[in-house]
């Protein structure tokens, strides 16, 4: 295609393989090219940057806005970074775009985003996004923050109507809404609060978070969606690991994402020495007959909530 597809990203120079990973999947999952705009709180090096760019084979450009303490008096939760917030000044950041799509790096893209981007008709909505199917413990929660639980969506993959969030200056209610100590997940409640109503709802398939994928939450699942989409999701979503993550512990879908970073150029693998447990564990999941007894056991210790 001539013309790229815009997409924001936030990482830092400990999160770049992680971060290349996601690229990578990204690229095989569509045949459009991409004007990567990260979103950093510290300098990427030189190297990292060339990289990344030959990673892309012509596909991939990229462009780094540093923005370390822009975000003064919101509230950040200890368990994330300062990064996962930038998301909520892009309109004004990037005020010669219209919209734009935002992927968080911990995903394995198995969808067209591409093509998602070029074809969403987003109107007059702030955002389009997918909708998480809560489970027990998610409902109250949603409830006591002012949102529908049902329409409360995750925000690791978002298609953003960045003019009309300008126009109805939304990233100035957003950062209001970060002010206060209570939210859970501050950046995604606060997109959550002040964008209710203003959602276009995208299939399940853009954003499988974790518990789309373990067989204790389908009943949750096909309350929200349907069988056909849970299938859909199992054989072909992409995977948002929204709990541990594949490069720490034997997480859900552990081995979509180390089969992506195997396909990753040695260069980019040279700057990352992954923990030797897991990868030692990656090595013999690779065994097919191994690999289907360690899914069996992650599975069953699943479904009885271990």
């Amino acid at each position: 295609m001539d013309v790229m597809i815009p997409l924001a990203i936030a990482f830092t120079p400990n999160y770049f393989v992680p971060a290349a990973t996601m690229l990578r999947s990204l690229l095989n999952s569509s045949e459009d090219s991409f004007k990567v705009i990260c979103l950093v709180t510290e300098e990427i090096p030189e190297r990292m940057q060339r990289k990344l760019v030959d990673l892309g084979g012509g596909r991939l450009s990229f462009e780094y806005i540093p923005l370390k303490g822009r975000l003064e008096g919101i509230y950040t939760d200890p368990r994330y970074t300062e990064a996962a917030s930038f998301r909520l000044i892009l309109p004004e950041l990037l005020p010669e775009y219209d919209s734009i799509a935002y992927i968080d790096c911990d995903v394995i893209v198995r969808q067209d985003v591409g093509k998602l981007y070029r074809e969403t008709d987003l109107g007059d909505n702030y955002l389009a996004a997918v909708y998480e199917a809560p489970i027990e413990n998610q409902v109250e929660r949603a409830r006591a923050i002012g949102c529908d639980p049902f329409r409360y969506f995750n925000s690791g993959f978002l298609l953003m109507n960045l003019r009309q969030m300008r126009e109805e200056k939304v990233s100035e209610r957003l950062l209001d809404a970060c002010r206060v100590p209570y939210l859970e997940f501050p950046d995604q409640d606060a997109l959550n609060q002040v964008c209710l109503g203003r959602v276009l709802p995208l299939n399940p398939v853009f954003n499988g978070i974790r518990t789309f994928f373990i067989q204790k939450y389908k009943p949750d699942f096909v309350r929200q969606y349907s069988e056909e989409l849970w299938d859909d999701v199992q054989s072909h979503g992409t995977i948002h690991y929204t709990g541990g993550k594949p490069w720490n512990i034997f997480s859900v879908r552990f081995e979509d994402w180390w089969k992506t970073y195997d396909r990753l150029p040695e260069e980019i693998r040279q700057e990352w020495t992954p923990s030797s447990k897991v990868y030692r564990l990656w090595r013999w999941y690779r065994i097919p007959f191994v690999g289907r007894f360690l899914s069996y056991i992650r599975k069953t210790k699943q479904s009885l909530g271990i």
